[in-house]
């Protein structure tokens, strides 16, 4: 089997997927938990790597944070991007791998809402995770074009998974609390990915490389994710709100700071439509995403 090197590997992708890489390859994580095999604070050092690595799945990063300060926008460059470097740098002194994956992710695009957006979007994001996710890119695009490298950029819409994270762990967290509701229907579709189709699409795009966006083909609504994981809970489906109401609640919510389970912010994701395009993937790679409501387990 192949010797793979998996950054990030204990984290919440990490958790997900590494029984089913084991299975595939021969992996070693690399992070700052203690559970990593190399222990290694990406952002602040060049890591000692213990020999040659095949592969390279490259997930290690900062996310689901809405930086409150200058320290916190810079801390994204420091993970996103320069761990990215820092990992290059030690991918050299071990001798370059034959393929390397790096999970991105839709974020790039900048887009608030939108439907069925493909790789041909501008990089337009605006955030510091974006922006880090962008400059992590070009860098990668440089350095595995100058080491003969094949290299796959994944970018995923929003994770699912057990012990999911962000937005989609809070809604888990207030279904199964009974505070969570829908707002004006529950209406705002959004895209998402199974946590397990990246092993799935791994073997084709570490041998044919390329940029791909990453989503399920049916593009759940935020009523349809909500009662799935509410009959799972064994909970009442969630109830509605207007969105008169909602709004309200959030201009309020932007002035209690951190503690606000709803704001401005997090209102207008919750009702905008925002799907990306999964065309190009399943053309040029042959793979078929997992039916998110039908594979979903909280």
């Amino acid at each position: 089997m192949d010797r793979m090197l998996f950054t990030g590997g204990t984290g919440f992708l990490g958790r997900n997927i590494k029984p089913l890489l084991d299975s595939q390859y021969i992996v070693t994580t690399c992070g700052i938990s203690q559970d990593d095999m190399i222990r290694a604070d990406l952002a602040r050092e060049i890591p000692e790597l213990d020999g040659h690595y095949d592969v390279v799945l490259h997930a290690c990063g900062l996310a689901h944070l809405v930086p409150k300060s200058e320290a916190e926008k810079q801390a994204f460059y420091d993970v996103n991007y320069q761990g990215t470097v820092n990992l290059c740098s030690a991918l050299e002194r071990v001798g370059v791998p034959k393929a390397l994956v790096f999970i991105s992710t839709v974020a790039v695009y900048g887009c608030d809402r939108g439907e069925m957006i493909t790789e041909e979007h501008p990089l337009d994001g605006y955030t510091a995770y974006a922006k880090s996710k962008i400059m992590a890119e070009a860098h990668l695009t440089e350095w595995c074009n100058a080491n003969q490298v094949i290299l796959g950029i994944l970018r995923p819409a929003l994770f699912v998974g057990r012990n999911a994270v962000g937005n989609l762990g809070a809604m888990v967290n207030g279904i199964r609390q009974g505070f969570y509701v829908n707002i004006a229907g529950g209406k705002a579709a959004k895209s998402f990915l199974m946590a397990e189709d990246i092993v799935r699409i791994l073997p084709a795009v570490m041998r044919k490389g390329g940029i791909y966006n990453i989503c399920d083909s049916q593009h759940p609504t935020y009523k349809q994710i909500s009662q799935c994981m509410a009959r799972q809970l064994g909970k009442r489906k969630p109830l509605n709100i207007p969105y008169w109401i909602a709004r309200m609640l959030a201009t309020a919510g932007d002035c209690m700071g951190k503690k606000a389970p709803i704001n401005t912010y997090k209102l207008e994701k919750m009702v905008n439509t925002l799907t990306f395009s999964n065309e190009k993937a399943r053309r040029e790679l042959g793979w078929e995403p997992l039916n998110v409501l039908e594979n979903l387990v909280v």
